[in-house]
């Protein structure tokens, strides 16, 4: 899968030109509102840092997942979420400027919280006390797909207000097709990975994510928080960086089959993540 052209040239740059469209319809406004509403990020945080790995070794443990396989999936769960969720997030109609100060702040505490559940989950399931560094070069390349591109997006808007607001419209409909384009490119050309490894880790996988996706969702309504930020959270919590994942699994743990939960789980996010956001609309469209 790391060698797939598709999924490690085309992927970041596709999210990056649709990242730049969501910059369209954001003000630095937008970020000062995040800002004073901090009971958004905490309950985020605190959902993605303290309740997700646990979850991970649970269906690890659940599931019969061997050793590897295991690490991998808590692997997963200690990720931050990845740029797809913003994309997500905005055809859901969820608060985008929200999701971005998620991912970078959670991108940050990843270079703490990350080495420490990878460590306990090489000790609970491979019995390795390795040291894992932090993921230092991998955290910046997700902060300039994510920064770089909306920052770009919002100085046009800031020069050209109406043609951003024309062109709002049209980045929604592009980044549902460009989405929808790339789930089904990159289920063909993964299909051995996924037909190989689904019936061992597919059920985890999935579950992982439908349960990662409610739990944001349902723990931001339970803090009383309004519907786009729940909606923010739930694809921040529900959509993870894979890549990430699988770059600790093979460049730093020298653990392919690590790199297994998290593959079949990068494939699989894009469907679950479709569907979660298809639900969030009929909710918001039943209301009406």
């Amino acid at each position: 899968m790391v060698d797939n052209t598709l999924l490690v040239v085309f992927l970041p740059l596709s999210l990056a030109v649709v990242m730049a469209g969501l910059g369209l319809h954001l003000t630095l406004a937008d970020f000062r509102r995040v800002l004073s509403v901090p009971r958004a990020v905490g309950v985020a945080l605190a959902v993605q840092s303290l309740l997700l790995p646990p979850l991970a070794f649970g269906l690890a443990r659940l599931a019969g997942l061997p050793g590897e396989l295991g690490l991998g999936l808590v692997l997963l769960a200690a990720s931050p979420g990845g740029v797809t969720a913003n994309i997500f997030s905005h055809i859901a109609r969820g608060d985008v400027a929200l999701n971005i100060t998620l991912t970078a702040i959670n991108s940050l505490l990843a270079l703490v919280t990350l080495p420490l559940w990878t460590a306990l989950a090489l000790s609970v399931f491979v019995g390795d006390e390795a040291r894992v560094p932090p993921p230092i070069g991998k955290v910046f390349e997700v902060a300039m797909l994510v920064i770089v591109p909306v920052a770009l997006g919002m100085v046009l808007r800031q020069w050209r207000p109406a043609l951003a607001s024309a062109a709002e419209r049209p980045v929604r409909l592009m980044s549902s097709v460009l989405l929808g384009l790339l789930i089904a490119l990159a289920f063909i050309s993964e299909w051995p990975t996924v037909r190989a490894f689904l019936p061992v880790v597919g059920l985890a996988c999935v579950a992982f994510n439908l349960i990662s996706l409610l739990s944001g969702y349902v723990a931001a309504r339970a803090a009383r928080l309004a519907e786009p930020q729940a909606i923010a959270i739930g694809f921040e919590i529900g959509i993870h960086n894979g890549t990430l994942a699988i770059f600790i699994a093979i460049e730093v743990l020298q653990r392919s089959q690590a790199a297994i939960a998290p593959a079949v789980y990068a494939l699989s996010m894009y469907l679950t993540g479709a569907i979660f956001a298809a639900w969030l609309l009929h909710k918001r469209k039943a209301r009406k």
